[in-house]
This record gives structure tokens, C-alpha cells and sequence, in this order.
């Protein structure tokens, strides 16, 4: 098989599996290194380090949310970037974001995941991650950009060879034509929101835990030790999450200017 349609193929099959691979692989790889390094790096620094740092992660996560939110509020329903089955493009997006950059929803995912990594406080994580995540994703992209020339032929190659793949070019955006639908953000968006306040809450107790462990040599059984800031933020979450999942399947509230193509 030809290297392009190698590569084809591998971006198709990552891109039906691209929501589930990245949190397979934090699953694995945060407890290992939450003993480890990030430990480590945790006890060097001072409570000021390490809460302009816990900060400064939470920051970068919120703007892949704001990214990922904007992109899916003012795309048209049918096109590639709200589908998550198979390629699918009734139109080419190339108003709004989508003027500064050809894939924003990745760039979203990116900075959502950069947060949490800078919350772990593993530099070499960090870098490892971030080679493997434009290696995950640059298939995808690939595999979807194969798909757009395939579909529009010369207005996609004209607009892909002004607008960069990746990091946004500000200066050339042009407003969106369709305004900002909110309701499309909190049907979609609610599922990785909790995911993404789940795994911070995740590393704040494992870390936690075992820093008292170390600090005590057994594990805290008072109650008040473990109600920490993040388990209610994550708490409340849940309940925004378990809302909006069943306004969205047992309500019609949500479903309002979804046909907007």
C-alpha cells in the first residue's frame, strides 16, 4: 500500500477513535507518573510555584473550551468538524475560526490537555505528550484534508494555502456569517468538559494522597482532608453534565437551529 494511502487509512481509523485514545493513555500513564517526577517536582517548589502553576493550567484549559466552544457554535450543521463517525462535509468551513486556522477543534483539544499536563508537573511528560499528540493527530488531519480536496477540489487547495493547519493566524479573521448558537455548545460540549475537570480532580487527589502518604506513612482518615476544592468543582459538574444529557435525550429543549446548513 502507498505511503498516502497509508496514511489515509490510519487517519480514518483514528479519527472514529480520536475521543477515546487520549484518555486511555492519561488512564495509564498519570499514576506512574504522579509517584514519580511530579511528585518529586512537587515538594521542590513553594505553595506560590505551585498555585500560580495550578493557575496558569487551568487558564490553558478553559481556552481549548473557549476554542472548542466558538468552533462548534458557529459551524454549520453537516461538515466535518461536528461529525464523529465517518469523514462528512456538506460545505467548506472557511469563515470564523476557520479563517485563522484549519483545524480548530484539535487546537481545542490541544490547550485542554496542555493544561492538565502543566497541572501534572512533568516537563518531560509534557514534551512527550505533545510529540505524540501532533503525531496522533496530524493522521487525522491529513485523512480529513484528503477528504476536503476531494470534495471542493480548487476553493479548498486556495483557502488550506492561506490558513494554517495548527497555530491561528489572527490577523486574517473574518467574522462568521452564522452567529453563535450556544445551545449547540452545551449539547455537545457538556461530555469532555467533565471529562477534562474529572482527570484534574483525579491528579489533585492521587497527589494529595500520596503526599500525605509520605508525610504520615498511612493515608488520612479524617473527612474534612479529603473535601477538597476540586471534588466540589467536579461535583457540580456532574450535575450540569447529568442535566444537559437529559435535556438532550429525553427533551427537545436543545434541539432548537440545529438544521442550519
Amino acid at each position: 500500500m502507498a505511503l498516502i494511502h497509508s496514511f489515509e487509512k490510519s487517519g480514518n481509523f483514528l479519527f472514529k477513535h480520536r475521543g477515546i485514545v487520549p484518555v486511555v493513555v492519561f488512564a495509564i500513564c498519570s499514576p506512574i507518573l504522579l509517584c514519580t517526577n511530579s511528585l518529586l517536582l512537587y515538594h521542590t517548589l513553594s505553595q506560590t510555584s505551585v498555585l500560580i502553576l495550578s493557575i496558569i493550567a487551568i487558564l490553558v484549559s478553559l481556552c481549548g473550551i473557549v476554542v472548542r466552544s466558538y468552533t462548534i457554535g458557529t459551524t454549520p450543521h453537516g461538515t466535518s468538524g461536528r461529525n464523529t463517525d465517518k469523514q462528512l462535509a456538506k460545505q467548506l468551513n472557511t469563515k470564523g475560526i476557520y479563517s485563522i486556522v484549519r483545524h480548530p477543534l484539535y487546537l481545542g483539544n490541544y490547550l485542554m490537555w496542555l493544561g492538565l499536563l502543566i497541572f501534572i508537573l512533568d516537563w518531560p511528560f509534557l514534551v512527550a505528550v505533545s510529540l505524540m499528540y501532533w503525531l496522533y493527530y496530524e493522521r487525522i488531519m491529513y485523512a480529513e484534508e484528503r477528504y476536503l480536496e476531494q470534495q471542493f477540489g480548487q476553493p479548498y487547495i486556495d483557502w488550506s494555502m492561506k490558513v494554517p493547519a495548527f497555530w491561528p493566524k489572527f490577523k486574517q479573521f473574518e467574522k462568521s456569517e452564522i452567529p453563535f448558537h450556544f445551545k449547540s455548545v452545551l449539547r455537545r460540549e457538556y461530555p469532555g468538559i467533565f471529562a477534562i475537570t474529572l482527570c484534574f480532580t483525579l491528579v489533585d487527589y492521587i497527589r494529595t494522597a500520596l503526599e500525605a502518604y509520605i508525610m504520615l506513612c498511612a493515608f488520612p482518615i479524617d473527612l474534612q482532608f479529603w473535601l477538597r476544592p476540586s471534588l466540589y468543582v467536579c461535583f457540580i459538574m456532574l450535575l450540569i453534565t447529568l442535566t444537559l444529557r437529559t435535556l438532550k435525550h429525553h427533551t427537545q429543549i436543545l434541539d432548537a437551529e440545529e438544521n442550519r446548513d
